[in-house]
């Protein structure tokens, strides 16, 4: 274990920002999370990979605990538990060199199983909530030790009842996963079906799956880079919004959106009486932004308009700020009401 005092936090986020921790605890391997939760004051924040947050420029109060380790254990045939800790992937990969069913189509998503946890994690038609059974959690306010069965949480598109502000001192310290040893579902997306075809893989074996998405996240800009010379990203900054049929065609009346009616409904799920849920990409060119577009050194991706770089020496402030105008000019000019996927941490 190793703590520090007044520790820039700018190199433990994607986004290569933020101001300092009070305290930095970063555990080793061989630290028990649940131990060192036990031991701190108030305010506690518990980072993993630190790639789809935004943290304030004041830093953050009280312990900020990295938590990057932890153990994978099979239960039984079809059972996996991991610790919070965990990089999501190395789970995705523990399940498929099982020959387990269920993680495959969430293959090459950045952060660990604690964040894909609380944020319910989905790719290609496939959730956290389709396979989650049970999740040991601490309560750092008093202590306590409880367990939520996969109902407890609520989940919806990309959220769980862990986000709502009751529940910000609970801390996920493992999680349970029941998957299956046959399929579980298929390729459904017309986007990852024909980088199948084009690299000559088919969707029949785990092995295959895994290729076919890793391939198709790295075509859209959604792996990791691992490269630190920048620019930046904490990958997709807005979760897909529902909207009705009238802001529909609002999206469709600005050419910028380069998509038909057929296309936008057809590529998103309807979900119930007349509102569907449509890319937030399609809403941000239609509300006028551009690819590439630029706001000092802050920066939304030349090809992936969700992804809001810091381009070299952005603030988290400036990154806030422009945030805020794509949310007010989206409002404003389309009537819809988009939501980061991003959390905020610390004053803004």
């Amino acid at each position: 274990m190793n703590v520090r005092q007044s520790v820039s936090l700018a190199n433990y986020t994607s986004l290569h920002v933020g101001g300092p921790a009070a305290t930095l605890i970063e555990l080793g391997a061989e630290d028990d999370l649940l131990e060192t939760l036990k031991q701190q004051e108030q305010p506690i924040w518990v980072l993993g990979s630190g790639t789809n947050c935004l943290i304030s420029d004041q830093g953050l109060p009280g312990t900020v605990i990295l938590n990057k380790y932890g153990n994978i254990e099979q239960l039984g045939d079809t059972t996996l538990r991991a610790d919070s800790g965990i990089s999501w992937d190395e789970l995705v990969q523990k399940a498929i060199e099982l020959n387990l069913y269920g993680l495959e189509f969430t293959s090459g998503i950045p952060g660990t199983v604690g964040a894909a946890v609380v944020g319910n994690i989905a790719a290609y038609g496939h959730s956290v909530a389709n396979c989650l059974t049970e999740v040991t959690l601490l309560d750092t306010s008093n202590g306590s030790i409880s367990v939520w069965v996969n109902d407890d949480f609520d989940f919806g598109y990309r959220t769980s009842n862990l986000q709502k502000s009751h529940n910000k001192n609970l801390v996920v310290i493992n999680a349970t996963f029941q998957l299956s040893k046959v399929a579980t579902g298929n390729l459904e997306y017309d986007s990852a079906k024909r980088v199948g075809q084009e690299i000559g893989v088919s969707a029949d074996s785990l092995k295959d799956r895994r290729k076919i998405i890793l391939e198709t996240r790295r075509r859209a800009g959604s792996l990791v880079d691992t490269n630190n010379n920048g620019p930046w990203t904490a990958g997709s900054f807005f979760k897909n919004p529902l909207v009705n049929e009238d802001q529909v065609q609002a999206i469709l009346a600005y050419e910028e959106a380069g998509v038909s009616r057929e296309q936008l409904l057809r590529q998103n799920k309807i979900h119930g009486g007349s509102n569907v849920r449509v890319s937030a990409a399609h809403v941000l060119l239609a509300a006028g932004f551009s690819r590439g577009q630029t706001w000092g050194h802050v920066r939304l991706h030349q090809d992936h308009i969700l992804k809001v770089e810091n381009a070299g020496d952005a603030t988290a402030q400036e990154i806030y700020e422009v945030i805020q105008l794509i949310l007010k000019t989206v409002r404003q000019r389309l009537g819809i009401t988009l939501e980061p996927e991003v959390r905020f941490l610390g004053t803004f």
